[in-house]
């Protein structure tokens, strides 16, 4: 079955060509990011792939489905940039790839606590300037902290137990309290309780309606003066400009980010040779005690490999009119205008 594939860099390329020697598929690759605008690239395409910058909005949606296109095949976890509603009402199945590598993703988490604690980014500089001083470099012993898990799905939990190896004093807040994390003995507790103790806080919770500024002015508010704050899951479950107001006072002590809450015309970009635009970006990127990285904390071999393997079993799954398990729409029947939201 063809599929056009929206934003595609080398790195996906290779991925998929490498997995679809097995599935055979017709796959058309555009490095345009896919918005109502550039919709009409996959114009009799029955399937399109989208990733998370990808501005899957109800336009968007529409003109994709005047083109036929029938199936929105997501390259990644989160869904939140897709109109469900309007692609139902289109008769339009999406389908996601719910797990690739969550050791991935807390695995990188690890290594922004690391780096922010030990000032291990500011040491290499110094370092290749050939500033062997320690001035400013002091960091502090993990062992014995209180780390507060927001969200204790596959990547919190493994987040929890590399912490809970470091000797640290896990907690978390979750609706849903994970056995596995229960196992290792981590206390669940309210948010605000979670904001008061933790010496650092690290966000695993998807991005809706509840978790949007989850961290905002009212919640830094509560939490420990010099805290450090790690986001790896979306960019907007934080109030960014709240959080440059708590950096300007100390009350965040230290800020490790992988996703950005206007992060779509910036990530996956080389805007070396321009001025930035974004200026809570800019600002961001003044502070010593900040550190950012352009929203890769997915991007290991074997992350690539499985959500190329993943993404073109969920073709082939939609090609035989089978549910292969990965829908968050699905249209059972192609010809009908019945949609089921799962």
């Amino acid at each position: 079955m063809k599929m056009v594939l929206f934003s595609v860099r080398s790195y996906d390329r290779d991925s998929f060509e490498e997995a679809n020697r097995s599935f055979h598929h017709e796959l058309v690759y555009i490095e345009a990011r896919l918005d109502r605008t550039t919709a009409s690239l996959s114009e009799g395409s029955p399937a399109i792939c989208a990733f998370v910058n990808d501005r899957i909005d109800g336009e968007t949606i529409r003109a994709l489905a005047r083109g036929g296109t029938r199936l929105i095949a997501l390259r990644c976890a989160g869904f939140n940039n897709v109109d469900l509603k309007e692609a139902q009402a289109q008769g339009v199945t999406v389908a996601r790839v719910p797990s690739y590598s969550p050791h991935a993703i807390a695995e990188h988490t690890v290594g922004l606590i690391l780096t922010l604690d030990r000032k291990i980014h500011r040491a290499n500089n110094r370092v290749r300037d050939g500033n062997f001083a320690l001035d400013g470099l002091l960091g502090f012993d993990l062992y014995g902290k209180t780390v507060g898990v927001v969200g204790t799905g596959k990547i919190g939990a493994i987040v929890a137990r590399i912490m809970h190896g470091f000797g640290c004093h896990v907690i978390a807040h979750d609706q849903t309290e994970n056995p596995e994390c229960l196992g290792l003995g981590v206390e669940y507790m309210p948010m605000s309780e979670l904001l008061a103790k933790s010496d650092i806080i690290t966000l695993h919770c998807p991005l809706n309606k509840e978790t949007h500024h989850l961290i905002d002015e009212q919640s830094l508010a509560q939490v420990k003066p010099g805290m450090m704050l790690i986001n790896t899951s979306r960019g907007a479950v934080i109030d960014t400009k709240a959080v440059v107001k708590a950096l300007k006072t100390g009350r965040i002590g230290n800020l490790g980010l992988d996703v950005y809450e206007e992060e779509a015309d910036v990530f996956f970009e080389d805007g070396s040779d321009h001025a930035l635009r974004d200026d809570v970006l800019a600002r961001l990127l003044t502070f010593p005690n900040v550190l950012i990285t352009g929203h890769q904390g997915f991007f290991t071999k074997e992350a690539m490999a499985q959500i190329a393997e993943t993404t073109l079993t969920n073709l082939s799954a939609f090609e035989r009119g089978v549910a292969g398990g990965n829908e968050v729409v699905r249209v059972p029947d192609h010809a009908s205008a019945r949609t089921v939201i799962l």
